[in-house]
């Protein structure tokens, strides 16, 4: 890849900038604290997550096939209110990203797959705004990672071809399927290596305008 024509940077969010928004570990914790038989609600969560991560229904749907299909001894908005604490900002990532984007020289993109009503609230909770140009979110264009299309939507919302462009994700999966369609892409394991990848990237994109 000739560094001079990369333009984009594409980034998964969970798990690089915040812990997940509703993974197992999550799942788990809700089990305990408000007396629920994990195996049941995790094989219901299977059932229908993915209907609700390419916005087809509601958080509240989700919830009433996944918790609320029987009566409960808790408030719906105290279940809800957990939901939402979960999402917490991972070390280091988040803040240096926010401020080494403001003179990068790249734009910085979003594929993530994230129910609405839980996007929404990481955006503006954590904002997001700072450190993305846009966001193709699962909810929002009815596709989901590992479907390939969703890389395609991105590479045509950016205006990019796959040489102009790196994808950054957590799962190894995801990078495989991105580097099938000619992006470059890494697993992000850690801040700093994730961090120096950034800045040789940045580094090579200077030097090869300016050779």
């Amino acid at each position: 890849m000739d560094n001079q024509d990369l333009r984009i940077l594409f980034f998964d969010i969970g798990g690089i900038l915040l812990s997940n928004g509703w993974g197992h570990e999550s799942r788990a914790a809700a089990a305990e604290k408000f007396g629920l038989d994990y195996e049941e609600i995790n094989v219901l969560h299977n059932f229908i997550f993915n209907v609700y991560e390419i916005g087809h229904i509601s958080l509240d749907d989700y919830l009433d096939t996944v918790i609320f299909h029987k009566p409960r001894n808790f408030p719906r908005e105290d279940f809800k209110e957990f939901i939402y604490a979960q999402s917490v900002e991972l070390p280091h990532m988040l803040a240096w990203l926010k401020g080494w984007k403001k003179n990068c020289g790249f734009r910085i993109i979003s594929i993530n797959n994230e129910g609405k009503e839980l996007n929404d609230y990481r955006v503006e909770k954590f904002n997001l705004h700072e450190c993305f140009d846009a966001f193709i979110s699962s909810c929002e264009v009815k596709l989901r990672k590992p479907d390939p299309a969703i890389f395609k939507l991105a590479l045509g919302i950016a205006q990019a071809t796959p040489a102009q462009c790196v994808y950054f994700d957590d799962r190894i999966m995801f990078v495989k399927i991105a580097e099938k369609l000619g992006i470059k892409a890494y697993q992000h394991t850690s801040f700093e290596s994730t961090k120096e990848i950034l800045l040789n990237l940045q580094d090579s994109s200077s030097l090869a305008e300016h050779a």
